[in-house]
């Protein structure tokens, strides 16, 4: 081992001392623990041992640490300790060989007598040898005893078959392969050879890469033969918790033990960048604003206060049906360090969510719009976040306002200076004004618009002002009483004019085609992204020994296909119901009544049918609709019916396993600590997501993945591939539109990438025809 590497080692030693034991270890404990570590690899001694794992009474002896607490923290410590072991074993295997004439171990050899009469009398050699048959000779490339045959699919029978080619039994084979150092096990390849088990780690790869140099097997060829061809364990990731690497183990390459320590931090970096955080400049910044949460929480049932809603509809609503991003920083309302709205505040917010939801408004009152269960608790977000920035302190990360959250009343929302200060906060943490701030002063303006405001009409708030130093006087108060309708309109008036200020200088804070960039520019995007499903497919795992993985394979083809196929938000996507062929479908009114769609066989067309009525899409009353239902015919192409029928007849029960069925065609896997098999809105996108970190975007380290540049993105970029593959094709928006059920218009402004190349490219490939028949 060379003089560089023992130095970055000892290094790595003492970073991880530092990073993980220093949390859970008394500082004391910690230098004890660092100085034993640092001295066996300065001697190559391996820490004590028992049985396959390790002798934590005699490493808390050699420490000076007690027992009984080094093994709470034995999680901690055991990842330096494999390591460690590894380094070990590597210094140990290029040492020089002991010499023939001075057989003693080396710990013998080192060793300096003090006087003649300590010399060990040597022992007089056997004679003869042990009885039984004389071993073999170790051959590093046996000849095969036949040279044609038929290649099986499953690895053990493959191993089997060489094996036999090559005369090897399976201790032989072990001897073959083994050396000194190494820890497999002799009963290992007896058990692959059997199919009882199949090589899993990264170690036990190793030793696949042996055999195929033993057997001048291609690189690669018993790898592609397992029923998950790839190491899910075993590799060492020093100073990274053991939650974080069961997330990157199948992202990192097999032999990343063997790489150099530099290379190893290289992709660790380019991982978290580019798959498990993405690199967007807008996720940059929402990591960083979820380190700070300010919101504040109202514990209120959208659910059940938006049963009565005809549709998801709001003159309020923002253009683009943005998806859910797990990340933004308005969804820190939702977490578990949020503060709780006080009773006062969320009584109120209460009164204004029965006001936009109620199927009848309550007498006396008026209004303009509904808002369904997403509008809600969007809207609830958005409240939350101007309560908590309003009250988060001044001097803490979020540098809020640092009024008392309990005398916030949704009154002080009629004043000008609480909006203007609320704004410009925004833009001073951004940096920049986005759409973000015109849509909350809409929100302002859409409660004090005269006749329809639910502020204009709730006078009895002002009873709950109390002065906030800065911003509310007690005299705006006092004139704010005096004449209630005219404050409303004055600021009614400020937010239309703040909108129409802010949209002059707003700017995008992230492109939403950034994350698919490289299918849209392809000539085919939905080709291109087809290519995620069949990755999904070439790494689908042996059903009969990962029956669970298995099923989760077929179930992310699923959602890929029926997203490509519909086009469908993710709203829409996730609550569709599944009716099997031998049950009746759900009547078009119940489904209306709960707006949700239904995956149903067609019996007429002999084919499966996604049928949706219009309630429950959020642009319902679009003209794309004109007030019928929509339905569509799925088609038997790239066996998309033999996998939706293998996923409904066995695939879809091992998923739900005992829990109660939601109905839909996509559950989650039940685990013990799983409350509902329905996906929401969160955990529907980080299944998308997930799915695209694992085969979409591609790994230059590990070779697999889809498409390079691809980024991880939710279901909602479906519809800018569906968009921009049929605009690439026909030119015509239009066509586009009937995609992703939408209107020309919309297709125009979010959902089409169609540049000014791609318009040439198609008038050009007309025109050229004229060229090429000539």
């Amino acid at each position: 081992m060379t003089h560089h590497e023992i130095t970055s080692f000892s290094n790595v030693i003492s970073q991880f001392c530092r990073v993980r034991l220093a949390p859970v270890l008394p500082p004391r404990e910690v230098d004890r623990l660092e100085r034993f570590l640092q001295q066996s690899f300065a001697t190559n001694e391996i820490p004590p041992r028992a049985g396959s794992g390790w002798s934590w009474p005699k490493i808390a002896e050699h420490c000076g640490i007690d027992a009984a607490d080094l093994r709470a923290v034995s999680g901690s410590v055991e990842p330096i300790l494999r390591v460690l072991k590894q380094k070990i074993a590597e210094a140990l295997a290029r040492a020089p060989k002991r010499t023939a004439t001075d057989p003693r171990p080396r710990s013998l050899q080192r060793r300096q007598n003090t006087s003649d009469d300590a010399c060990p009398t040597p022992k007089p050699k056997r004679k003869g040898r042990k009885p039984g048959p004389k071993p073999k000779k170790i051959v590093e490339h046996p000849k095969a005893l036949w040279d044609i045959w038929d290649d099986p699919e499953e690895f053990h029978e493959a191993l089997d078959l060489h094996m036999k080619r090559h005369g090897d039994t399976s201790l032989g084979l072990w001897l073959a392969i083994c050396t000194k150092h190494d820890t497999l096990n002799k009963t290992t390849i007896a058990a692959w050879r059997r199919g009882a088990k199949a090589p899993m780690t990264a170690g036990s790869l190793r030793y696949l890469r042996r055999i195929e140099r033993r057997y001048n097997l291609a690189e690669g060829y018993f790898k592609a033969k397992l029923p998950c061809p790839r190491a899910i364990s075993g590799q060492a990731v020093p100073g990274i918790s053991r939650s974080e690497r069961r997330r990157l183990a199948w992202h990192l390459p097999d032999d990343f033990d063997e790489r150099p320590l530099g290379e190893q931090q290289e992709i660790i970096a380019w991982i978290r960048e580019k798959i498990v955080s993405g690199a967007t400049e807008y996720r940059r910044f929402q990591a960083a604003a979820m380190k700070n949460r300010y919101g504040v929480m109202f514990r209120i049932d959208t659910a059940a206060s938006s049963a009565g809603a005809a549709a998801n509809i709001d003159d309020q609503d923002e253009e683009r049906d943005e998806e859910f991003d797990p990340e933004v920083e308005c969804n820190a309302v939702a977490a578990p360090r949020a503060v709780a709205a006080p009773r006062a505040l969320t009584a109120e917010v209460e009164d204004l969510i029965r006001f936009k939801t109620s199927t009848l408004t309550s007498f006396g009152y008026q209004r303009n719009g509904v808002w369904g269960t997403e509008t809600t608790a969007q809207k609830l977000e958005h409240l939350g976040l101007l309560f908590g920035a309003l009250s988060a302190h001044p001097k803490g990360p979020a540098r809020g306002y640092g009024a008392a959250l309990d005398q916030l009343s949704m009154a002080h929302l009629l004043f000008p200076a609480v909006w203007d200060w609320y704004v410009q906060w925004r833009e001073r943490r951004r940096g920049f004004y986005t759409v973000w701030e015109t849509n909350m002063l809409q929100i302002a303006a859409a409660l004090t618009r005269e006749g329809t405001g639910w502020l204009r009409q709730t006078p009895r708030l002002a009873e709950r002002l109390i002065p906030i130093a800065g911003l509310v006087s007690a005299a705006d108060i006092a004139r704010v009483k005096e004449n209630w309708d005219e404050a409303n309109a004055v600021m009614h008036r400020h937010a239309r004019t703040r909108v129409k200020e802010i949209e002059r200088v707003l700017r995008v804070h992230r492109d939403p085609f950034e994350a698919v960039l490289p299918v849209l520019e392809a000539e085919s995007p939905v080709l291109e992204y087809r290519k995620i499903v069949e990755e999904i497919i070439r790494f689908m795992p042996n059903e009969n020994r990962y029956p669970i993985a298995a099923a989760e394979s077929v179930r992310s083809i699923l959602m890929l296909r029926i997203g490509l196929h519909t086009g469908l938000r993710q709203k829409n996507l996730r609550q569709l119901l599944v009716c099997r062929k031998d049950k009746i479908p759900t009547p078009e009114r119940e489904l209306a009544e709960r707006r949700i769609g239904e995956l149903r066989w067609n019996f007429r067309a002999n084919a499966w049918e996604v049928f949706i009525p219009t309630s429950a899409f959020k642009n319902a009353r679009s003209s794309f609709f004109s007030n019928n239902p929509y339905r569509l015919q799925l088609p038997n192409v790239g066996n998309l019916y033999g996998f939706l029928e293998a996923y409904l007849d066995r695939y879809r029960a091992r998923l739900l396993r005992n829990a109660a069925d939601p109905g839909t065609l996509f559950v989650k896997t039940v685990k013990v600590t799983t409350s509902s098999a329905a996906y929401d809105q969160c955990t529907f996108y980080e299944a998308w997501r997930w799915i695209i970190q694992r085969y979409g975007v591609y790994n230059p380290y590990t070779k697999r993945g889809a498409i390079e540049g691809l980024l991880p993105h939710g279901p909602h970029n479906i519809r800018d591939v569906l968009a921009t593959h049929v605009l690439k094709k026909t030119g015509s928006y239009e066509q586009a539109s009937y995609a992703i059920q939408d209107t020309p218009e919309v297709v125009a402004k979010h959902y089409g990438r169609f540049l000014p190349q791609d318009k040439a490219a198609l008038v050009a490939h007309i025109i050229n025809r004229v060229w090429e028949a000539g």
